[in-house]
């Protein structure tokens, strides 16, 4: 499988499909667990990941998680953690990063008024986008989402889906969803996973219309899942 630069790869399968699994090895998340073992190879820029730090490897590739994970901290304070954690002190300079990744998650305009509010009195839907923010202020090449919008309603699953496109002009973004409809909204490409194989790739709107493996259709259509 190849993932070009600036595209969205949306993923989609059933339950215990391998989704999941796969997003994490993207950034060997998957080595957290002391039962994990891999075969192939993954490559980063033609770089093996193996041969990457994991500590930069996981700021080059970011992650976004299926429930918010705010940190116990002030809107702007969870924003500007990462930065602070690569060495980052002056304050301008964290006041305009923070700015900036609250513009691209969606989600200045909602908060530039209570930055020092706790991140927690937020709704769910903003949760997520400041979690989205704070991936975006370390810079990443790379955001990996993870069902993002799971427990989201439509106007919140709405605002994610359009950072999720604006932001493709400067990230490259695979998405793990289990929504078919968003799948085909906002994907370039999609891939369909079925028991821990990938069964098909192809540009999203070739997979919707015209899938060339009937277990995909089948998918598509609702016929199992």
């Amino acid at each position: 499988m190849e993932i070009q630069a600036n595209e969205i790869l949306s993923v989609i399968g059933p339950a215990n499909s391998g989704k999941t699994t796969f997003l994490r090895m993207l950034n060997r998340l998957n080595d957290l667990n002391p039962n994990f073992k891999m075969n192939g190879e993954v490559k980063l820029e033609r770089e093996n990941i193996k041969n990457i730090d994991t500590e930069l490897l996981r700021k080059r590739v970011g992650m976004v998680f299926a429930l918010p994970l705010p940190l116990p901290l002030s809107i702007f304070d969870n924003v500007a953690y990462g930065i602070r954690m690569h060495g980052e002190k002056n304050k301008k300079i964290l006041q305009v990063d923070v700015e900036e990744s609250l513009k691209e998650a969606y989600l200045w305009e909602e908060v530039k008024d209570r930055l020092d509010e706790s991140a927690f009195k937020l709704s769910g839907g903003q949760q997520q986008r400041l979690c989205i923010a704070r991936t975006l202020a370390v810079e990443p090449e790379v955001i990996l989402f993870d069902e993002p919008c799971s427990g989201l309603d439509p106007i919140s699953t709405a605002k994610v889906e359009e950072a999720m496109i604006k932001l493709k002009q400067k990230y490259t973004i695979i998405l793990v969803t289990n929504n078919v409809k968003q799948a085909a909204r906002v994907g370039d490409k999609t891939a369909f996973f079925l028991n821990g194989e990938l069964i098909e790739i192809d540009k999203a709107d070739k997979i919707f219309t015209a899938p060339l493996d009937k277990r995909t259709d089948g998918y598509i259509r609702g016929k199992f899942g």
